[in-house]
């Protein structure tokens, strides 16, 4: 039993680290196929705007209207020399839109900066090797000739536009040879991240149209298969969360149900495309050239005929996995936040997280008060494994001597130890059981504070200035062995394999010397692990070691 309590200690220490992917990770994706098809074809003349009236004290103002300068017949622009990029500037975000395509080229982030510094440039959610695949539309049998290599050409002459204090609605049109109209209209809104997509195709020639939708997002592959937060293409399909991971996804893979939303997502940040309302869709992903993910919807087929306008609604949301942002979003969005299978646990401990940090803004004294927190609520827990555990310590000496009188006899010695135990009213297991129960609220924590942007470039105090970023004092110049750069001295990683080497001490040794041996270097062993953690952790691990060292020593003096 000796032998059995020392082995479960060890497998629960580095099942924290080296496995809990496996309770957290994403899960298997599933293609559920759903039949249900919502036709939306409507042979009508496009509808005439009418101008836009001035709004109420305390109204909504609603987008203006405009009206689109395309004539029936008119040749579209086909040199990519004569397009221009469209740059539009709001309180939240500056966003380029490209004529050749009607694509988004660039969106920076007003709030968020690339790196911690202070001079760090603005966060660009457009990796340099996407550009031209965010929003990319097209016909997914290609009826309309052309029209993936369309140039359309923009409502508005300028080429940067403000969008201050009301909304503004843009257009690019597009006409193909045969008279197909094709309008992108894009609603910014100076008051959300949300953006308006209006897709409309006026069908002026005189064959049907019998085609399927796509639009697609983009973004570089970032998957290193460690598994701490999930990074690539999601998805709300049929009310369930597909989350994929990149070195798992296979081209042309298709999920098909009723769409609330997909997406493409890193760390900290999504792009994502949002019906106006859930459509019966498919979402379909690939991967090209091995590092970059295309996540698309592609809408049903569906037949316009001569004559006929057809309407697609979206909304778009490039911009922070904050809690708070997504939950004002709307469309379920917020689910897009997900720290694993014990997430219930973990969105309460953000919650708590944050309301420290509306008292005191400082987000390193959050995560300490989180953790005193945590503690006091399984304080019972951790006093019932202490008490086990100094318990079993008393019984060292009685514990060595059977060893000693019956260590050519395993059998017999198992046996005496287990009539010790029963005398003292001991179990053997009692301090590693409280233990598993308190796993849950780890793997809730930890996944929770890497994962969470509050913590991005959060500063602390001293050189901490970034609470997701690896501790690092002073920056060399050269390798350290095991450390990702930026190469320093970790000084909590260091403190905290000091608290948890007293730890160690203070608990019962190992009757076998050389489980004795190794229960020692598990100190070393967590330190080296977690000189690459974000400093947040570390700083959770730390505090968390503390109380444990006081609680322990605390129990020790009165049962002494």
């Amino acid at each position: 039993m000796e032998q059995a309590r020392v082995l479960i200690a060890i497998v629960l220490s580095f099942l924290v680290f080296f496995l809990w992917n496996f309770f957290v990770g994403p899960k298997k994706p599933a293609v559920a196929p759903h039949e249900k098809e919502i036709s939306k074809v409507t042979n009508q003349a496009p509808a005439t705007p009418t101008p836009q009236r001035a709004a109420p004290a305390g109204e909504k103002v609603q987008p203006e209207k405009v009206e689109s300068t395309i004539k029936p017949v008119q040749s579209p622009p086909t040199a990519e020399t004569d397009a221009k990029t469209i740059s539009v500037n709001t309180p939240f975000y500056k966003i380029k839109i490209d004529e050749k395509g009607a694509v988004v080229s660039s969106y920076i982030l007003k709030e968020y900066r690339a790196e911690a510094t202070k001079d760090s440039p603005l966060k660009e959610l457009i990796e340099k090797e996407v550009p031209n695949n965010i929003l990319r539309m097209s016909l997914q049998e290609n009826s309309v000739p052309d029209l993936n290599r369309a140039v359309f050409t923009c409502s508005e002459k300028k080429e940067n536009i403000e969008v201050g204090t009301t909304p503004r609605e843009i257009v690019f049109s597009w006409a193909s040879a045969s008279n197909v109209v094709v309008e992108k209209r894009y609603r910014f809104d100076p008051q959300s991240y949300l953006i308006g997509l209006t897709i409309v195709f006026k069908n002026g020639s005189s064959q049907e149209i019998n085609d399927s939708l796509v639009i697609e997002l983009a973004g570089e592959s970032k998957s290193t298969g460690r598994g701490y937060a999930f990074e690539g293409p999601s998805g709300l399909v049929d009310g369930k969360l597909e989350q994929i991971k990149s070195k798992k996804i296979e081209d042309g893979k298709v999920f098909t149900g009723l769409i609330n939303w997909v997406a493409i997502e890193d760390r900290y940040f999504m792009k994502s495309l949002i019906p106006a309302q859930p459509e019966s869709a498919e979402m379909r992903l690939e991967l090209k050239d091995d590092n970059i993910l295309i996540n698309q919807i592609v809408m049903p087929k569906e037949t316009l005929a001569p004559g006929g306008q057809k309407t697609y609604a979206y909304d778009v949301f490039f911009g922070p996995k904050s809690l708070r942002v997504l939950s004002k979003m709307g469309h379920e969005l917020k689910r897009a936040i997900h720290f694993g299978m014990f997430d219930f646990i973990a969105k309460p401990c953000l919650w708590f997280m944050n309301f420290i940090y509306g008292i005191i803004p400082n987000y390193g004294i959050a995560i300490i008060i989180l953790t005193v927190l945590t503690k006091v609520l399984l304080w019972p827990l951790g006093s019932k494994s202490y008490k086990s555990m100094n318990a079993m310590k008393r019984l060292q000496p009685l514990m060595a001597e059977i060893r000693e009188k019956y260590k050519n006899d395993k059998k017999l010695m198992n046996q005496e130890l287990m009539g010790l135990y029963k005398t003292y009213k001991i179990n053997p297991m009692g301090g590693c059981l409280p233990m598993v129960l308190q796993i849950p609220v780890f793997f809730a924590l930890y996944r929770m504070l890497y994962q969470a942007i509050e913590l991005r470039h959060a500063p602390f105090f001293l050189w901490i200035n970034d609470l997701s970023a690896p501790d690092r004092l002073f920056h060399f110049d050269f390798s350290i062995p095991f450390m990702q750069p930026p190469y320093g001295i970790p000084v909590l990683t260091l403190v905290m394999g000091a608290t948890m080497l007293l730890q160690q001490k203070m608990s019962p040794p190992p009757g076998d010397p050389t489980q004795a041996k190794m229960m020692m270097f598990m100190p070393l062993i967590f330190t080296v692990i977690f000189i690459n953690f974000s400093s947040g952790l570390v700083l959770y691990w730390l505090v968390n070691n503390i109380l444990s060292i006081s609680q322990q020593y605390y129990i020790q003096k009165k049962n002494a």
